[in-house]
């Protein structure tokens, strides 16, 4: 299922803060909540933004080295869920062929968002997480709680 990048929010929880990246499905109305660390949900928050803070920090250095070895990120697919925990496949299409490196869906969430590449979700695990979008309308955006 095609993807995108519906929002960053941050949930009040009894342990916390926790920030949630919502993933929005094309055609649907529901949205696929998966919930990250911190730096991740800055980290895609400051790519979609295409926010340039100087030195490069990790996921602008990950995407540098693809680069400079010839390589780009070709698609994300968040293509699992085992026990609440989401997996992701980042696609590459290097100089020796295409390859498929496992990652963490905010990782490769954060690679996307600074390179538009295509983002896909397995039907399977969007529909056994989709929630209603309404269920985070009140939960603030990232960049208000990183003060951006």
């Amino acid at each position: 299922m095609n993807a995108h990048i519906d929002g960053v929010r941050v949930a009040g929880t009894p342990e916390g803060a926790l920030p949630v990246v919502l993933v929005g499905v094309d055609g649907e109305d529901d949205v696929l909540p998966i919930f990250i660390g911190f730096e991740e949900a800055a980290a895609i928050a400051r790519g979609l933004d295409a926010k340039d803070i100087g030195r490069p920090l990790t996921h602008d250095l990950t995407l540098d080295l693809v680069e400079e070895l010839g390589g780009r990120i070709d698609r994300v697919v968040v293509a699992s869920v085992e026990e609440g925990t989401y997996y992701a496949d980042l696609h590459v299409q290097t100089p020796r062929g295409d390859e498929v490196v496992d990652a963490r869906p905010s990782d490769s969430l954060a690679l996307a968002a600074r390179t538009d590449a295509p983002i896909e979700v397995a039907t399977a695990v969007f529909e056994d997480g989709r929630r209603d979008p309404a269920d985070f309308e009140e939960l603030r955006d990232i960049r208000e709680v990183m003060g951006a």
